[in-house]
């Protein structure tokens, strides 16, 4: 156990670098179900659940920001209710290929099911069930 006084409780949002704001909120809107929010100077973001991910397009970077922000360099892992067989039914109608899954992996709080894609940038996206075990399609 930490013993630092701070006690971290959530996350409030990440930062991506991305090649193309427009691209970046159309997939992840279209694919993922995000919301685009404009906040403080036209600044865009994608919000979900109680978090969101403040867009940085590469090159013209919000200070302060990463030493060395740069696109395609996340791996992020996302939770949802809706059931991966659905997931990967719309993942194939919208065009986005599924690198890998349903596998089974640790989640923070417990075993989850994923599927792994990448969005425009190459970003690696997991999204994931807990609780789900794989069924046999075969």
């Amino acid at each position: 156990k930490s013993k630092s006084p701070v006690k971290v409780s959530h996350v409030d949002h990440l930062v991506l670098t991305v090649k193309s704001i427009p691209k970046t909120i159309n997939f992840y809107t279209s694919v993922l179900g995000m919301e685009e929010v404009t906040f403080k100077g036209n600044r865009k973001a994608l919000s979900f659940g109680q978090q969101k991910f403040n867009l940085h397009q590469l090159g013209q970077e919000f200070e302060p920001k990463a030493k060395q922000p740069t696109a395609g360099s996340a791996d992020l892992c996302l939770i949802t209710t809706t059931p991966l067989t659905a997931v990967a039914a719309h993942l194939k109608t919208c065009g986005v290929e599924i690198e890998e899954g349903p596998v089974e992996r640790s989640g923070a709080v417990g075993a989850i099911t994923s599927l792994y894609f990448r969005d425009p940038d190459s970003n690696l996206i997991e999204v994931s069930n807990y609780n789900q075990p794989i069924k046999d399609s075969s």
